[in-house]
């Protein structure tokens, strides 16, 4: 199902010699480039009663412009009555930290329970928003901080903010092995030649930055913070393991579970309970898509990473670091 859009408006004289497509992107800043671009293309934009299907047509101002276009309607997706625990919400943005099992979108094996079929309950005006106000997401099982749009005009701000790497987002996660000390990746990354769920490291892949940080070193794991730059699909735990430090408990990435020798039972048992990646999306900052107010917020490492750090300290206390 679609929603029908219509806009008219006279093109202000400032305008002048400017291209349709930078036109109308000013004149309707509700709308990201793209979309105006498809609209164009599509031939829903009409000058001065002329269809115009050639964005970079140069426009004198004072032109009548109308465009008649469609809108996906998500309201497609159902409505649910799922729980949310909200850190901040305001009448333009929602952050949310997100628990392990959520996933964020409906789609193939997962048409319902989603975040998105809790945003439209909780905000059902967020059903005309693209995507349900999502800009970003996280892994069904990793943790954390997420910032929602609740309306058109927050939803662009922030899309263009993500893309220009204006929007901080920090991490924390348990990695195997020792990490000497902190780093950067930057690798692209796309889809894995062979395993078509999984992602890789491939020079056809997209740009991909992340940086992180040693904040504990246990006997035979270390304790990160990471921060990324791009926001690629599996980005920290594909970049973990290009190096040889995948993420504790990732069942796509990491493998069997890896305790250190000689470890406790009670250790054993963690490792081997821990049926999710040890990732969690910790800090977020921005500027606010409408007042450009600088935010930050903070979200507590979860329950299982807490107990998973405190087993793996007084297992390094035993023992001492191992080396071998």
């Amino acid at each position: 199902m679609t929603k029908q859009l219509k806009l008219a408006e006279i093109v202000p004289d400032h305008l002048f010699g400017k291209r349709l497509d930078q036109v109308l992107a000013e004149m309707f800043p509700d709308y990201s480039r793209s979309r105006i671009k498809d609209w164009i293309l599509a031939d829903w934009v009409q000058v001065n009663g002329r269809v115009c299907n050639t964005p970079r047509e140069k426009l004198m101002g004072g032109e009548a412009i109308q465009i008649d276009a469609q809108l996906p309607d998500d309201e497609r997706f159902e409505a649910e009555a799922i729980d949310l625990t909200i850190v901040y919400e305001d009448e333009h943005i929602l952050v949310i930290n997100k628990p392990a099992g959520l996933v964020v979108h409906p789609g193939a094996g997962n048409p319902e329970g989603t975040l998105l079929n809790a945003l439209l309950h909780h905000c059902p005006t967020i059903a005309e928003v693209p995507r349900a106000g999502i800009v970003h997401r996280l892994d069904k099982d990793t943790t954390g901080l997420m910032v929602v749009a609740k309306t058109i005009p927050a939803q662009v701000h922030l899309v263009d903010a993500m893309q220009n790497r204006e929007i901080t987002r920090e991490y924390e996660a348990i990695c195997h092995g020792i990490m000497t000390a902190g780093g950067t990746v930057d690798e692209p990354i796309g889809r894995h030649p062979t395993k078509r769920t999984h992602m890789a490291v491939t020079t056809s892949g997209r740009p991909a930055v992340t940086h992180y940080r040693v904040m504990e070193k246990f006997r035979a794991h270390t304790r990160l913070r990471l921060r990324l730059e791009t926001g690629r699909t599996h980005q920290i735990r594909v970049h973990m393991t290009y190096i040889n430090h995948p993420l504790v408990g990732d069942p796509v990435y990491a493998g069997r579970p890896r305790p250190p020798r000689k470890a406790s039972e009670e250790l054993l048992g963690i490792f081997r309970s821990f049926k999710r990646q040890a990732l969690h999306a910790a800090m977020l900052r921005l500027a606010h898509p409408i007042t450009s107010e600088i935010m930050e917020w903070h979200a507590p490492i979860p329950d299982d990473m807490v107990q998973l750090t405190l087993a793996l300290r007084a297992d390094t206390e035993e023992h001492g670091l191992d080396f071998a």
